[in-house]
């Protein structure tokens, strides 16, 4: 088969910028690649959280009661819009797990004894369901069962209503309920001291005399059917025994975090892969140009030999479409060994039966569409110059370019600067827009390494201020019900306790006009040393004497400011109904909370001295036989150990980032290299001629290499600025778009971030800069000087 003329030019071209074209497709194929990579994950979150709530039977509605009777769930079903109705019981434990000495909480969860769940179906991964009527046997959440390195058949003890009871682990499952398996109240997961059970439903309601009730109630809308209304009429059914108020999927923990994580990626999505494939287009439009200026003459002659304007245009597109090409081939493996990398990550986070990383056709349809687009449009400019250029005019060389002086001369310090500084100045003067448009494309490999830093350095300030500032306890309990604050006195002598502090938490719903949020109202002595009220800033803020002090995202939410009143619906007790004002507002970083004096919140529930909660200081040097103590105290429900909170940031979290980091660092030392690179080569080209006569007049290869390397260092420096600026913009900007309900992330870019960001930078340019010098090195003059200019 004969290939047409024109292609064979265009192959030939393409072989002799085979470097110019291999790091442009570097370059395009990391964008290409981030783009696969984010939309394939986002499908893939999407679909695959979709399919395990669908296929498991997700509920869509949720509430907790203090007691209710069975029979009150045949009028829940009965409710316009409710498709299945199911109840639970649900109770927290505190643990004692082997070869554990600190105490680990769990959530004991009952099934049918006979049958399986008709909501929030289990998923089991291994052993076997539970013997109907057993007391002592209880499936096991997968996250906790691996963290602790347990199997089935191993057991462990819990705490169920004040006693001990031994139980066996049959069965090791997941749950779409448990996702993202979370302590409640925590901020990272710690799957070594946090575990969720299911056991059978006779053995709960023996052990918490429930027998015909329940305390916690899942439910399935009907398709079309409006969540609110149903919430409302749920409500209404549930308060008289002890309602806490039902919430949608929105609000449960899990799915809020899943939820968080596919709105990350969706807003990420076309953020990273747009700066790639917009150097790759600017690189696509420096090369493009030059080749086109240095083939006037091959233009003048296709267009004499009867070639249309259409098919020089096309032979040209057909060129960067190849890059394109190449590109692809490049950047969708390099997109499967990210999604690789990247599903290992999320495996670590969120428990799904199976978690696969698809790249859809469709993407790669919209991949090879975005890199096409991206590179005929750097190359447009320049093809339609071409098409324009008449046979007669292009025969002629291009008109020389205007020299003058320098603004170093017009400074009037020119005398003082040495000639090949001038050179390098008067170079980069002549070209602005080029010379602005490498700066942008260097400056945006800095922007990368920022950004990318940027969530390292924000989010280790996050969980500095969390752990340090805010929570200044070493451990923390909270109840199964309110007790006595003569409980604080018993907690003070138990062993390695230096201080404690009481703490009353409170389920309550704010309703500001046709706003509501759910939230803990929790209450803290004003003199409170052991739990800070910090803002993102650092300052501490101060706890009002009356009204509530809320997160300043709440306030958004519910539409109000300081001064503003609000109702206070009280979920648990007596239930009380207050009209409170909002007497401060704080930025704090993690979900939206509200604070009162706890001796006003004492008076709000009509009770007495009660707590429910207190955090402790702990000497170290006690802190196992305080453990011991704590796993056989009865009213303990949960303990929090600060430490393990940390443990778990470092191991989970802090190894993505560090991932992340990884990856962040090849692609911005791919942009600096390509730009760099491909700068220099096309200079080497466009100005060998002038070069060569330098180095016949007598100028030395190190003189020579000081004029072409002189640029490229001037465009870097000028470049680091302008992407440290650009990187702060766009940190702020993620700040900004991540400004969300469970998580808010501090504007914070360390020195060390800029530092690093910069030297990474200057050493790939550096290291660019040398390639091209060896080239300039092995410059023939003979063979320059004897082409026409």
């Amino acid at each position: 088969m004969l290939i047409p003329p024109l292609d064979r030019k265009m192959f030939r071209d393409l072989w002799h910028m085979r470097g110019l074209a291999a790091a442009i497709s570097v370059v395009m194929g990391c964008g290409i690649a981030l783009f696969i990579l984010s939309r394939s994950m986002l499908h893939s979150l999407e679909l695959t959280q979709q399919t395990y709530y669908d296929r498991y039977n997700f509920a869509d509605v949720f509430a907790s009661i203090k007691r209710a009777p069975d029979e009150i769930i045949h009028r829940i079903e009965r409710i316009p819009g409710v498709a299945t109705a199911e109840r639970r019981i649900v109770v927290p434990v505190n643990l004692s797990v082997p070869g554990l000495d600190e105490p680990a909480s769990g959530r004991l969860i009952s099934v049918p004894d006979v049958g399986r769940p008709r909501l929030n179906q289990l998923f089991l991964r291994r052993g076997r369901w539970l013997t109907p009527r057993s007391d002592d046997e209880a499936l096991a959440s997968e996250a906790f069962v691996d963290a602790n390195r347990m199997e089935v058949g191993d057991r462990f003890s819990a705490v169920i209503n004040g006693r001990m009871k031994e139980l066996k682990i049959v069965g090791v499952v997941l749950s779409p309920e448990y996702i993202y398996e979370i302590k409640p109240g925590g901020i990272v997961p710690d799957n070594r001291h946090f575990g969720v059970f299911w056991m059978n439903e006779e053995a709960l309601q023996l052990a918490y005399d429930m027998d015909g009730a329940f305390n916690d109630l899942a439910i399935k809308l009907m398709r079309g059917a409006n969540p609110e209304d149903v919430i409302q009429r749920v409500d209404n059914l549930i308060e008289p025994y002890g309602g806490l108020g039902a919430f949608d999927r929105r609000d449960q923990l899990s799915h809020q975090f899943v939820d968080n994580e596919i709105e990350q990626n969706r807003n990420m999505g076309l953020f990273a892969p747009s700066i790639f494939l917009g150097v790759s287009a600017f690189l696509i439009n420096v090369v493009m140009s030059r080749t086109i200026n240095s083939q006037r003459e091959q233009i003048a002659a296709l267009k004499a030999f009867g070639y249309s304007n259409f098919e020089v245009g096309w032979h040209y597109i057909k060129s960067v479409l190849l890059i394109a090409a190449l590109a692809l081939a490049i950047g969708i493996p390099a997109g499967a060994w990210f999604g690789w990398l990247v599903t290992g990550m999320y495996a670590r986070l969120f428990h799904f039966p199976v978690f696969l990383f698809r790249i859809y056709p469709s993407v790669l349809v919209a991949a090879a569409l975005v890199a096409a687009s991206a590179a005929v449009v750097g190359a447009l400019g320049s093809v339609l110059r071409a098409v324009r250029l008449p046979p007669a005019e292009a025969m002629r060389p291009e008109p020389p370019a205007g020299f003058g002086p320098t603004i170093l001369e017009r400074l009037g310090v020119g005398r003082y600067v040495p000639p090949i500084a001038l050179m390098v100045v008067r170079q980069l003067e002549r070209h602005p827009v080029k010379t602005g448009l490498s700066t942008l494309a260097i400056s945006l490999a800095v922007t990368v390494l920022v950004i990318g830093n940027f969530f390292q350095d924000s989010i280790d300030y996050m969980m500095n201020a969390q752990f340090h500032w805010v929570q200044r306890f070493d451990v923390s309990i909270a109840t199964s019900d309110p007790v006595s604050d003569r409980a604080l006195y018993e907690l003070a002598s138990m062993p390695g306790v230096m201080h404690c502090e009481p703490t009353r938490t409170v389920s309550a719903r704010l309703r500001a006009g046709p706003r509501n949020r759910r939230v803990g109202v929790r209450g803290i002595e004003p003199d409170s040393t052991l739990y800070g009220l910090v803002n993102m800033d650092g300052h501490e803020a101060t706890l009002p004497p009356h009204g509530l002090l809320v997160s300043q995202k709440l306030a958004e939410v519910l539409d109000v400011k300081v001064g503003d009143w609000v109702e206070l619906e009280v979920l648990t007790d007596e239930r009380p109904h207050r009209r409170v004002m909002i007497a401060a507002t704080i930025k704090d970083f993690v979900g939206l909370s509200a604070y009162m004096d706890l001796a006003e919140l004492r008076q709000i529930m009509l009770e007495g001295p009660v707590i429910n909660g207190v955090n402790m200081e702990v000497d170290p040097a006690y802190q196992d036989a305080l453990y011991r103590d704590l796993k056989e105290t009865p009213a303990v429900a949960t303990v929090m150990v600060k430490q393990h909170s940390i443990d778990s940031f470092n191991d989970t979290i802090a190894k993505n980032l560090g991932v992340m980091k990884r990856i962040n660092l090849i692609f911005a030392c791919i942009i600096a290299a390509g730009v760099v690179y491909n700068s220099a080569r096309i200079s080497l080209a466009e100005r060998s001629r002038e070069l060569a006569t330098l180095r016949v007049i007598g100028f030395t290869r190190q003189e020579i290499s000081s004029i072409l390397l002189g640029e490229l260092a001037i465009v870097t420096l000028l470049a680091i600025p302008v992407g440290l600026g650009l990187g702060t913009f766009f940190a702020w900007w993620m700040c900004t778009a991540f400004d969300q309900e469970l998580f808010r992330f501090p504007m914070v870019v360390s020195n060390r971030t800029y530092a690093w960001a910069s030297l990474v930078v200057i050493a790939a340019s550096a290291l660019s800069g040398l390639l091209v010098r060896r080239n300039l090195d092995h410059l023939d003059l003979v063979a320059v000087l004897k082409s026409r200019e």
